[in-house]
């Protein structure tokens, strides 16, 4: 099966980047090291949202290479996508409905981008946090996972979060709900599961874990467990969960919670809260002469 793009999606990409403003890169993309990726989707992805980081400069003002250039990821998500679709036409129409999202997925990311550059003291530029983030690069995989994820391709959004996962340490499934101005800093060993959803403004830190507490039965299963239900946390506006914290479980954690290092939550936390671990384990020093 060929796959050739034949959407409005390379258009008003083409006119979000002439669009641009300061603090995103503006004017001729310059010329960055390579950086290799083991899959085809990811480099793609990055040319085609932010062509100004990622040596795409001959996708600014030309329409057809852009739409080139999504006819060539097209194919990628062709392969990714058809063994788990019903049919020729159910795999061109997944396809089709992930590349048309792209515009809209460029809005939240430079949404995404300026939460990392407000978020980070030591962020000096958006195109640093673009090209260097790790955060970054997994909530831009993310959020064309989820769109797979949502269309019913759930297998392959879960492969491109698992290259992501290997890519940056962060581990969000395809599944998640996330909002607006996400950042995740520095993030190795960040945990989000499937039913977990995340509201604007949020920031995590690394080690963080947003998942189950208990897990239900499959009845007349033995040794199968349940699938399909909530078990993970919701998480509100404006939180931000310190490095090392766990929420765990159905819990509800309001809008301007401020979680910190090391907490274990799994309880739901109203509106305007601080937690915290209130007694810290005492440290003691001696001499190793």
């Amino acid at each position: 099966m060929t796959y050739e793009y034949d959407g409005d999606a390379h258009t008003e990409l083409v006119e979000s980047y002439r669009a641009d403003e300061p603090p995103f890169p503006t004017g001729a993309a310059p010329e960055y090291p390579r950086r290799d990726a083991l899959r085809d989707e990811p480099p793609l992805l990055k040319r085609l949202l932010f062509p100004r980081c990622w040596n795409g400069g001959e996708l600014l003002d030309d329409p057809a290479a852009t739409r080139e250039q999504l006819t060539e990821l097209g194919r990628c998500l062709l392969r990714g996508v058809e063994a788990y679709s019903g049919g020729e036409e159910a795999t061109t129409a997944i396809v089709d409905g992930t590349l048309d999202r792209l515009p809209a997925v460029r809005r939240k990311l430079k949404r995404d981008a300026e939460a990392a550059y407000k978020g980070d003291p030591a962020a000096t530029r958006y195109c640093e946090i673009i090209r260097s983030y790790p955060g970054f690069h997994a909530i831009l995989t993310h959020r064309v996972a989820h769109g797979l994820y949502e269309r019913g391709c759930v297998a392959y959004a879960r492969e491109l979060a698992e290259y992501s996962k290997s890519e940056t340490g962060i581990d969000i499934h395809p599944g998640a709900e996330i909002g607006d101005h996400f950042f995740v800093d520095h993030g190795t060993g960040t945990v989000i599961g499937e039913t977990a959803t995340v509201g604007d403004w949020a920031r995590i830190y690394q080690n963080v874990t947003l998942g189950a507490l208990h897990f239900e039965e499959e009845e007349g299963e033995e040794h199968m467990l349940a699938k399909g239900y909530k078990r993970h946390p919701d998480i509100g506006d404006h939180v931000v969960i310190g490095a090392g914290s766990n929420v765990l479980g159905t819990v509800s954690v309001g809008d301007h919670v401020s979680i910190g290092a090391n907490s274990w939550v799994t309880e739901d936390v109203p509106d305007d809260t601080s937690v915290f671990v209130s007694d810290h384990p005492e440290q003691e020093r001696k001499s190793n002469r």
